[in-house]
């Protein structure tokens, strides 16, 4: 069951499921928090998981019209969510640009995070990926964002590198693929919040975010896929050595979404990493 909480920005719908310490998802654009629904069940035995559906492109309600949709404002939001349902500090995931977003959170708002996990997501000069900066130009024409997803209609197209294909190893099943795509679809709304966050993204913001973790002497994990196309695992591990409190794990046989690639493994390199105690670096 799906709750949701209203912010200024406009509604935002979560799943919450377990108890004990909070963890809070974030996926990437035209994703939602299904995303993660072979990982938490996991997770949920021990620890408290918040799955929203963030306003990323596969949301059912539009926000407001003149929501601000840049990397930091989306990444106020989280903020502003936390504030909502009552979350002080949390383990904070991100994955896709949802890890860029969490690199956000954790260099503006540290006290919020008490632990950071990061998995194959837009890092450094990488936001977004080399195939998928054109969209920015793109949406700005009127009915891109439409056409875009009219044409992902057909299975083999979703396998297209500026679909899913670099970002999933093994095709998710035509029913997820159908959630996520579907309010872009179907809602001008969620078009044009689409064609905000597109335009808005821009390596600035990671960049700046890489190097203000220098100082988050929080934990920190990046749980990284070594086939990843897209985030290759060496930025990962740029990361890890320029951070003062930072574990790598590489997962194989994973594209960007280990969540559906390698869910097993994931759950257990995040559950290991909650449970360790949340000492700052020395």
């Amino acid at each position: 069951m799906k709750h949701e909480v209203h912010l200024p920005q406009g509604t935002i719908r979560y799943r919450e499921d377990g108890t004990g310490e909070p963890i809070l998802f974030v996926h990437g654009v035209l994703v939602n928090g299904s995303l993660w629904r072979k990982v938490t069940p996991q997770l949920s035995k021990d620890f408290r998981c918040i799955v929203p559906d963030w306003p990323l492109g596969s949301h059912e309600t539009p926000l407001s019209p003149d929501a601000d949709l840049s990397p930091p404002a989306l990444a106020e939001m989280i903020v502003d969510f936390m504030d909502a349902v009552g979350l002080e500090s949390v383990t904070l995931v991100g994955n896709d640009t949802g890890g860029a977003l969490c690199q956000l959170v954790a260099t503006e708002h540290p006290e919020r995070v008490s632990r950071l996990v990061l998995t194959s997501c837009d890092i450094y000069d990488r936001f977004p990926p080399p195939p998928f900066k054109p969209l920015g130009p793109i949406t700005r024409i009127p009915g891109s964002v439409w056409l875009i997803t009219q044409s992902l209609r057909p299975r083999v197209a979703q396998r297209l590198p500026i679909a899913f294909g670099w970002v999933t190893k093994r095709q998710p099943e035509k029913a997820v693929v159908d959630e996520w795509l579907g309010p872009v679809r179907t809602s001008r709304g969620v078009r044009r919040d689409v064609g905000k966050i597109f335009r808005a993204i821009d390596p600035r913001y990671t960049v700046e975010a890489a190097e203000k973790l220098k100082s988050f002497d929080k934990p920190v994990l990046l749980a990284w896929a070594t086939e990843d196309k897209l985030f290759p695992v060496e930025y990962a591990r740029r990361l890890a050595s320029e951070l003062p409190n930072a574990t790598i794990q590489e997962i194989p046989d994973a594209y960007t979404f280990i969540a559906e690639d390698q869910p097993e493994r994931l759950a257990e390199a995040i559950a290991g990493f909650v449970r360790r105690p949340a000492t700052v670096s020395a």
